[in-house]
This record gives C-alpha cells, structure tokens and sequence, in this order.
C-alpha cells in the first residue's frame, strides 16, 4: 500500500513526504522527478513538446507503478483526475496537504520547472488554486493542514495511517 500525497504546487508535497517516508522507514518516490527520469526529458520540454494532457496520461501511468509501499509525492495535477485519484485511494490512500496559497506562491514563484508557474501570473495561479482546493479535497482519503512544520505534519499523517489500518 502506497501513501499519495497530494495538493497544490509548493504545499510541501515532497518535503513532508521525505519526512514520512523516514519515520515510516519506507522509499520516498518525487513522482515529477520519476516521469523526469524514466521519460528522459525535463517537465518544461514534456509540456512543450507533447503538452499538458500527454504529461497528465504519464502521471497516471507512473502513478500505477507505484502502488506498493512508497510514500509518493504526486504533481500538483495528479490527483485531479477522477480515474487516477480512484486508483490511489484504492490501493493506498491519499492525502491532500492543504497549505494557504499564500505559502505556495512564495515557495513556487520563479521556478522555471514549473510551466505553470512561468505561463500565469500571481492572479491566474491564484485562481487555479481555488478550482484545485476542492477537487483535491474530494479525491483524497483525508485532508491535514500544511500550514505546520513539516514534522508535525509527518506525525499527523502517520496518526492517519496507523487509525486506517486498524
């Protein structure tokens, strides 16, 4: 059983997963940099040579293959996809780090990897996170605050983990 986690780009998706992936003494999977690797190609040269729905179709692909005891740090549109979002809460669970967008946007803006974030501006990406707020929301097993320090927020997460196996 995998742990997906899931929310808007820089809510700390990776960074708490790396924390959770140690106390939980499991392999920690950044699912951007697994497509980056097995696809041989930067995010920016996959959105601009085959576009945002080819890149999508590899996160649900990836996704599948890492169904068995990683911590995975989904893409901040992973999980907006019905069909792949049922598959993580099927073989796993997935949780959605809710982090203001505040946060997100100082911890994102600049970052020349993130096609989204070059292509908008403060209000485009603004609004992009509230259509994202409730479909991550809706498509995630349970939710915590990503407002905490990263290891709180490991703790929280592995309190859920442990209630969901009981």
């Amino acid at each position: 059983m995998s742990v997906y986690l899931c929310g808007f780009m820089g809510c700390g998706k990776s960074h708490v997963g790396r924390v959770l992936a140690g106390k939980l003494e499991t392999k920690f999977v950044d699912l951007d940099k697994f497509i980056v690797d097995a696809e041989k190609m930067t995010i920016p040269e996959i959105f601009g040579k085959f576009g945002e729905p080819h890149f999508r179709k590899l996160e649900a692909k990836y996704i599948k293959e890492l169904s068995e005891g990683y911590v995975v740090a989904t893409g901040g549109g992973a999980l907006l996809n019905d069909e792949t979002a049922k598959f993580a809460r099927e073989s796993g669970i997935s949780v959605y780090i809710n982090t203001t967008f505040e946060t997100c946007y100082e911890r994102i803006k600049g970052d020349k990897n993130r096609p989204l974030v070059m292509n908008n501006t403060y209000e485009q990406l603004s609004e992009l996170y509230q259509k994202r707020a409730p479909i991550y929301k809706r498509n995630s097993t349970y939710m915590v605050n990503g407002n905490a320090r990263d290891t709180l927020i490991a703790d929280e997460i592995a309190k859920l983990l442990k209630a969901h196996n009981k």
